[in-house]
């Protein structure tokens, strides 16, 4: 295989603490994929990075704020965030989302 797999159980499950939770799964220079999950009224907090990120709703429900803007995103809704974009989320609805970067972030590697 000439591509990174991720197999989804063998990734490990980072405790992001305040009901949160992350997975990286696969990746490579250029991209990578995450998966995050929110209790409910967990928070997101409002934060910034050079990196473009897309954000996939797979279940639940949360208030996605980008640059002082907010939407209520659920299953199937998505959202694309600049870089150098200020935005965070709430959960108001027990969820998982699928966040997609570019490029790879390596910070969440350490």
């Amino acid at each position: 295989m000439k591509g990174h797999v991720a197999m989804h159980d063998a990734q490990r499950l980072i405790d992001l603490g305040g009901g949160t939770t992350r997975r990286i799964l696969a990746y490579n220079d250029e991209l990578m994929s995450v998966e995050v999950a929110f209790e409910t009224g967990s928070v997101g907090a409002v934060h910034t990075h050079p990196h473009t990120q897309l954000s996939y709703v797979l279940s639940g429900r949360f208030d996605y704020t980008v640059d002082g803007e907010t939407a209520h995103l659920g299953p199937g809704d998505s959202i694309v965030v600049p870089s150098g974009l200020p935005h965070g989320t709430v959960c108001v609805e027990k969820g998982v989302l699928l966040d997609v970067f570019n490029p790879k972030r390596d910070d969440f590697l350490k």
